[in-house]
């Protein structure tokens, strides 16, 4: 057998070939073609083609390969609950250089068995796993997008050989062994993709590459923040209180918190920077056994804003003060009782902080209830 070589301008392609190309990888074809990392090898995911695969990389059977799709949206098809932390790492770094391997709980890999079938889901997951690429060359999103079927791209090289990042070197190693090879000229970055398995409570890389683990963990921090008008009483509170409920559902020490990857913050409207929270709120919260004392205010600021991925707020009047400052902020900022305001209780007796906090409190666990972690 030879291998065909299919040119294609990347600087101007032509999509009749890239049609083409798809066509060849739905009738079972394997097709090298470039990412903006290496080379990969096209496969459909079909047992026999798998297995083919399988002896061209000379892998031990029974291994899975990394599924490769088009666009962000296609993900939902495979993974219909994304938790907080992956879904930050995908906005941030897809499509690019990761590939990202998911856990899915035992109702999900129901789901997607029902809807993908049986060859399809055997041969993508296991142990509740998947491996998800998303790559970032127009050339590759095209075509995958335009396949009719589940492909995988394992990288173009032989077991122990180094990954091929110009056409030349796929066909100095796989010449013969593969049907096709979409020539498009050297890879961007001629660096694998790093490989990283996230979890509830931690970020795993499983092959360095691309990214570090310090830069994935950057990308993947959650941000809260709760807002209220002098940082002093509600949104100390509702922080307070939100940390000890969101660690519970990590199951997770308060400390661990920002070592899983979540922040939670406190702001308030007026210019009021370092004043401690009331003795009221600290007692109020000290009879739920949370500790607020080493609380100091802040200023809500622009950046503040950005950098949060959710903003829950007291009142109305907050909401309509934060969209004002950003446009962007209309899509994650939301009252933290739902349609009801939190009345502010400086100045008014302890009794009256009391049932504040307890309002915060039922408000909270119906937002943390609503997280998918």
């Amino acid at each position: 057998m030879q291998t065909q070589v299919i040119k294609i301008n990347p600087d101007e392609p032509d999509l009749a070939k890239i049609e083409q190309v798809a066509r060849l990888i739905d009738t079972g074809k394997l097709v090298a073609f470039p990412t903006e990392t290496v080379y990969g090898i096209a496969c459909r995911v079909k047992k026999d083609l798998l297995d083919r695969l399988d002896t061209i990389k000379a892998r031990e059977p029974g291994k899975r390969y990394s599924l490769h799709i088009g666009r962000q949206d296609d993900l939902h098809n495979y993974i219909p609950n994304i938790g907080l932390r992956a879904k930050k790492l995908i906005e941030k770094a897809w499509p690019g250089p990761l590939t990202i391997v998911f856990e899915l709980n035992q109702q999900d890999i129901e789901k997607v068995c029902g809807s993908l079938g049986r060859e399809v889901f055997e041969n993508l997951y296991k142990d509740n796993t998947i491996g998800i690429r998303c790559p970032d060359q127009p050339i590759a999103s095209k075509l995958l997008q335009l396949t009719q079927n589940p492909v995988v791209a394992p990288s173009a090289n032989m077991k122990g050989c180094k990954p091929a990042f110009e056409p030349n070197e796929v066909l100095e190693q796989l010449s013969g062994q593969i049907d096709f090879l979409l020539d498009a000229g050297p890879c961007k970055y001629e660096k694998s993709s790093t490989v990283v398995k996230i979890g509830k409570k931690k970020l795993q890389i499983l092959r360095p590459g691309f990214y570090s683990q310090a830069q994935l963990e950057q990308m993947s921090e959650v941000k809260f923040l709760l807002v209220c008008t002098g940082n002093t009483c509600r949104s100390p509170m509702a922080a307070g209180i939100f940390r000890k409920f969101l660690a519970e559902k990590l199951q997770c020490e308060l400390d661990e918190l920002e070592k899983n990857g979540y922040k939670v913050g406190s702001a308030g409207m007026l210019d009021m920077n370092g004043a401690p929270a009331s003795p009221e709120a600290i007692m109020a919260c000290a009879g739920k056994g949370i500790d607020i004392r080493k609380h100091a205010s802040q200023a809500l600021t622009n950046q503040l804003i950005s950098e949060s991925d959710f903003i829950f707020v007291m009142s109305r009047l907050h909401y309509q003060r934060i969209i004002s400052l950003s446009a962007e902020a209309e899509s994650k900022c939301k009252l933290l009782a739902e349609n009801k305001e939190i009345d502010d209780p400086i100045g008014q007796v302890q009794q009256i902080y009391n049932n504040c906090a307890d309002t915060i409190e039922e408000a909270v666990k119906r937002r943390i209830s609503e997280l998918i972690i």
